[in-house]
Formats: structure tokens, sequence, C-alpha cells
């Protein structure tokens, strides 16, 4: 309507002036109802033509969808691990923050793990204390075996030197039976070294590493019962969470609530603009956005992100050839959007039903070509210049939403 009465003032007005004013005619005698189509047949069909083409090239170049939302990202609180309520920390819908304790589950057989854990812990740790009073057992029977040997080996060396001198003082048998004992205690000392050596590597090496392995087990145990208290990851609004004590939690079939980041949806919107707009969106484009959770407010957005693909032409894989006539609903261009200024979008609420006008700016190729002629500044300038239009229609349907809302639609 508003495009009919712009063209209206350039076609059929000053078509009617030359009527009345030039050819004397005048409404109610020879311009009447029944002839108005041929008395002003040249006005009537040049408003027509320039009403579609003022149109056309609104919406072309100036494209608007009512498709908008904030789409927002939410976060089921999940344990890891099935269990039975038995502490609730927050309401039904509550702020909270990243940290904070939101239920425990029951966690007796995770205490018993980590008491069990724990005791293991002692009991090497006492091990390898025992295992150092044998090391230093070993080293006196060492030395023990040492002072044997010596014994036995000067006994050996002074029977061998009288036998030498005198070979009637002491036997040959004599002699052989100090040898063996030498042999024997030599024996009794390297089994005692090797006693104190396998004690060494117990407790150097061995129970060390059983300790290592228990503490891992106590570490185990403990994030095991650590599980069973569940936090909130990010800062955000809980709602929906209905959970009671003595209530079961499964991670696979039963989320305990909704989670809703803070952020989340409050700084980007996804528009789906018509495929014949691709030709003219482009990254930085400057838009107006209104929304129905704050009326009569209009935000200034710029275009961040135009995602190059179209969702309707996804394909997933299946036992079935895909029959491109089966896609019914052609696809939408998702286009990015955020405010134009910091702050700009405070009181949309995330999820709002929002439409959005951008606006084809030439403003930077009018003041950099010098070679441009005459008729591509003209008609670049009147692009610029009809994007009003668009402005004003969404002001109009600013101000007509919220009777169109409730009084024409019938919601109460």
């Amino acid at each position: 309507m508003l495009e009919i009465l712009l063209c209206s003032l350039v076609t059929i007005l000053p078509d009617y002036l030359f009527r009345r004013f030039a050819q004397g005619k005048r409404f109610g005698r020879e311009i009447t109802l029944y002839t108005v189509w041929y008395e002003l047949r040249w006005g009537i069909t040049g408003c027509l033509l320039l009403t579609i083409s003022l149109i056309t090239l609104v919406f072309y170049f100036h494209p608007g969808t009512t498709n908008v939302t904030s789409f927002y990202r939410t976060i089921p609180v999940l344990p890891e691990t099935g269990g039975r309520v038995v502490e609730v920390y927050v309401g039904l819908s509550e702020e909270v923050t990243a940290g904070q304790p939101l239920f425990r589950l029951d966690s007796t057989v995770q205490e018993a793990a980590v008491e069990t854990a724990r005791q293991r812990v002692a009991e090497t740790e006492a091990q390898i204390v025992l295992a150092r009073t044998d090391v230093t057992t070993a080293e006196g029977r060492i030395a023990e075996a040492e002072s044997a040997l010596r014994q036995a080996q000067d006994e050996l060396d002074t029977k061998a030197e009288l036998r030498q001198r005198n070979p009637d003082v002491v036997p040959e048998r004599e002699i052989e039976r100090l040898q063996n004992l030498v042999a024997g205690r030599e024996g009794a000392l390297a089994s005692a070294e090797s006693a104190k050596t396998t004690l060494e590597a117990t407790v150097n090496a061995v129970l060390p590493a059983e300790r290592d392995s228990a503490v891992a087990q106590l570490e185990e145990a403990e994030a095991a019962l650590e599980k069973m208290t569940v936090y909130a990851g990010v800062d955000g609004m809980m709602e929906q969470f209905t959970l009671r004590v003595g209530d079961y939690v499964n991670p696979m079939l039963r989320p305990a609530g909704i989670l809703i980041p803070r952020e989340a949806g409050r700084t980007a919107f996804q528009a789906g603009f018509p495929q014949i707009a691709a030709g003219v969106l482009r990254v930085g484009m400057l838009a107006e956005m209104t929304c129905a959770s704050t009326p009569f407010r209009v935000f200034p957005m710029i275009v961040t992100e135009i995602q190059d693909v179209i969702s309707s032409g996804q394909l997933r894989q299946s036992d079935l050839l895909v029959d491109p006539a089966s896609v019914t609903t052609p696809g939408s261009i998702t286009v990015y959007l955020e405010p134009l200024y910091a702050g700009g979008v405070t009181g949309v609420m995330p999820g709002s039903t929002c439409q959005v006008m951008a606006y084809t700016s030439n403003y930077d190729r009018l003041h950099s070509d010098e070679e441009m002629s005459g008729l591509t500044w003209l008609t670049l300038h009147a692009i610029d210049a009809v994007g009003v239009v668009h402005a004003v229609l969404l002001r109009i349907n600013l101000v007509l939403a919220p009777a169109r809302t409730l009084v024409l639609s019938g919601a109460h």
C-alpha cells in the first residue's frame, strides 16, 4: 500500500491534474466510477508498473525476513553414573555459577572403595618400613658371614704355612677340611649378599611401584566418589530442575534438569533469508531488527557471517537413493547477525521471534569509483534511497504488531 501511494504521486496525480485543469474534466461528471479507467489509464497503468518495479527493487536490494531467532544451547544436567539422589542443593529455577554443587548421589559404595584403597596405601607403606628392617638384618648377616669367612681363611692360611714348614705337623686331611670350610663360608657370604640385593630391589623398586599403584587406585576411588556430586559447568540458570531426594538419575534416560548458559542466545541471531537474496547479502551489511518480546523497539544489527551451504540439501547416508523431487520446501540462506553496538539487544529474550530488514549500501562504491557513468551513479543512489521504504514498512509493522497479535489474531 505504501508503494502504491508513493507511485501514485508521480503517475495518477499528474494525470488527474492534466485532465482536470488542462481538459476541464471533473469527478462526478466526465470522470466517474465507470470512466475512471479510461480517463486516467496512463496514470493508473504507470502507477501499477512503477509500483511493481519499486516493490521488486526494494525487496531485492533490501531483503527482509520474519524467520529470525536467537538460537541458544542448553546443557542437560546428567551424572556420569546412575544412582539414587540423597541431597539437592538448588531449587526448581535458580541462577547458578560454575563449580556450584547441584545434587549428590548415594556414595556408599564409592566411600567404601576409597577407604579400601587408603588402607592398601597404608599397608604398602608398612611393608616398605618392614623391608628396610630386613635390609638391615641382611647387612648384619653379611657382616657375620664375612667374619666367619675371614676366620676360616686365617686358620687355613696358618695350617697351610705350618704344613709347608713341616708336613708331619698338619695332616693333608685337615687342610682339605679347612678349604671346604672356606668355600662353604664364601657361599654363605654370597647368599647373604644376594638376599640383601633382593631386599634392596624390593625396597627401592617393587614396593614403591605397589605403593604408586595403590595411590593411583586411591585417586581413582576418590575421583569416583567426587563424581557422586554433580556441579554446574558454567554460569547460567537452572530450569525444570524438579529433582528430589530419593529420585533415581540415569545418564542415558533420566536427566536431572536443564542448565541454560548465561550468555546463550543473547549476542548472535540467526536469520533465514530467501535464496534469491544470495546475490545481495554481504558480510558487514547493516540491518534493523524488531522482536515480539520487545515491542516498539528497533535494534541496529550487522551481518557477521553467511552460511555457504543451504540446509535443505543436506545428505545423510542410508539405503535409499535421494530423489531431488522429495525436497518440497526450498531451504533458506542462514545469516548470522550481531548487534551493531555493545548492549544493542538488551531486553530481547533468547528464542524470541524477530523480523529483520537488511539494507544494501553503495556508499563506498559511489565515493571511490571516479570513472562511474552518470546512469550508474543515479541507479546506485536510487537503490540506496528506496531502502527508506523498507525502513518505513518495518516501523509500520512495529506499530501494528501489538494490535495484530492481541486483537486480530484472537490471542488473549
